[in-house]
C-alpha cells in the first residue's frame, strides 16, 4: 500500500502523512500538478474531485469539489503559498460555498506537500497538515479528513501502474 504512516499530534495540531511511490520525484510532483492527474486521486473514491481552476504558483488558487455518491458536492480551495516543484507545496485549505466564496463556517487549515528521492526510482512524499487550534484540528478530522486523504493517496499507486504498463508496451528504439 502506498501510504506508510498517518499521525495525529494534538500538541502541534497537525495531521500528518506518509506514502512511499515507486516514481521519480518529478513524476509524483505532476500528480499535483496537472489538474486531470490531480482529478483522479484527489479526494476518496466516493468523492471524486473536479478541479474547476488550477493555478499552481504561489498566489495562486486550486478550486474544485467533490462528488458524492448522493450528487452532493463539497467545494473547496486552496490558496498556494509557496510552490518549489518537484519538491514541495504549501496551500492554505479551506470549505467554499457553491459560488466560490470561502465558506467561514468551516475551518481553514495549512497543509505543507513535501517529496524526496529515497532511493532508485523512489519517492517519500509527506503531506502535513497544521490546524489553527484545537477546535479547529476537531472539526476536520471529525469530517474523516484522515481517513478520506488515506483513501485518496492510496488511489495513486494505480495512476503509476497505468505508467509502468504504458512503458512496457512503448516500441524500443
Amino acid at each position: 500500500m502506498t501510504v506508510t504512516a498517518v499521525r495525529k499530534d494534538p500538541q502541534a495540531l497537525s495531521l500528518t502523512l506518509d506514502a512511499e511511490f515507486d516514481a521519480s520525484p518529478e513524476r509524483v510532483w505532476q500528480l499535483w500538478a496537472d489538474p486531470r492527474q490531480l482529478e483522479r486521486w484527489w479526494g476518496p473514491p466516493t468523492y471524486p474531485a473536479t478541479v474547476t481552476k488550477h493555478e499552481l504558483r504561489p498566489g495562486g488558487r486550486v478550486e474544485y469539489h467533490m462528488t458524492g455518491p448522493e450528487g452532493d458536492q463539497p467545494h473547496a480551495y486552496w490558496d498556494v503559498e509557496e510552490v518549489d516543484p518537484p519538491r514541495s507545496l504549501v496551500v492554505s485549505d479551506g470549505f467554499a460555498n457553491e459560488d466560490g466564496s470561502p465558506n467561514t463556517d468551516v475551518p481553514m487549515n495549512q497543509f505543507r506537500v513535501t517529496i524526496e528521492e529515497i532511493g532508485a526510482g523512489r519517492t517519500r512524499m509527506s503531506i502535513v497538515n497544521t490546524f489553527p487550534s484545537t477546535e479547529a484540528m476537531e472539526q476536520l478530522i471529525g469530517f474523516c479528513m484522515e481517513e478520506g486523504l488515506t483513501q485518496a493517496v492510496g488511489q495513486i499507486d494505480a495512476i503509476l501502474a497505468e505508467d509502468a504498463v504504458a512503458r512496457a508496451g512503448a516500441p524500443r528504439t
